[in-house]
């Protein structure tokens, strides 16, 4: 109980601050920690990063620091490949799911260093980008159960400018609808998790990720990234070893 409140309080503090990133940590805890399935975790991270999402969105809406139309935009355009992609894990391999999460994990740490652009006018997405990036995001959250904030969040950032406070937000509310219906979509894995432990880890991060995200301006937004981004760096490599030496 203690290691799921533990678990659940740093999931949230990661989404809340960073506005990306909890089904990256959620997996390998509950792969590692709790000793779940690659398939069982996958899909209780997706209930886990959900609750903490949605709680974390909701400051961010009454700020004004969510771009609604975007956001809707890239969790419909990736619906398909969501669902698809809950389909096909299914068919995948323990080792298979757990190698690809870990070179997912190398990408997002690599998106976190790159320096925000600055003084420049916010701008909307392109269609063609759009497109691209929701079909990306809906099939990481179909197959390895992540939100897909850490994507879109450089996306938002470097090429159109917008503001990490607004980035954040808009990619919270991304990770809410694309974990809700990639949960549903793994709907014929729920009988085979015990429930007590992912429901306490997502309570914790519901609480924390919401206090996190409220006070989330008066940290160092940089430092922020780069801690997390080397974080990642730590689980993938452990990821790799642990799949690879099990093998």
């Amino acid at each position: 109980m203690i290691l799921a409140l533990l678990s659940g309080a740093f999931i949230g503090s990661v989404l809340g601050f960073v506005g990306a990133g909890g089904a990256m940590l959620s997996v390998p805890i509950l792969i590692y920690i709790f000793h779940f399935s690659a398939a069982q975790a996958t899909t209780a991270a997706l209930a886990i990063v959900f609750l903490a999402a949605l709680a974390g969105v909701l400051p961010k809406f009454k700020s004004g620091d969510v771009l609604i139309r975007e956001g809707v935009s890239v969790w419909a355009i990736g619906f398909l490949a969501n669902v698809g992609g809950a389909a096909l894990s299914k068919h995948l391999s323990d080792s298979f799911i757990t190698t690809g999460f870990a070179a997912v994990m190398v990408v997002a740490g690599t998106s976190m260093l790159r320096a925000p652009i600055k003084d420049h006018p916010e701008k909307r997405m392109r269609p063609a980008a759009l497109i691209i990036v929701s079909l990306i995001i809906g099939s990481l959250t179909g197959v390895f159960g992540i939100g897909g904030g850490f994507l879109a969040i450089p996306v938002l950032v470097l090429f159109y400018h917008t503001p990490q406070k607004k980035a954040a937000g808009t990619s919270l509310l991304i990770i809410t609808l694309n974990c809700l219906t990639s949960f549903i979509a793994h709907h014929s894995e729920w009988s085979n998790i015990t429930w007590h432990t992912p429901l306490t880890i997502g309570v914790a991060a519901v609480v924390i990720s919401a206090a996190a995200s409220h006070n989330s301006a008066r940290l160092n937004a940089k430092v922020l990234r780069i801690s997390f981004a080397y974080l990642l760096f730590a689980v993938a490599a452990f990821t790799l070893i642990r799949t690879w030496l099990s093998a």
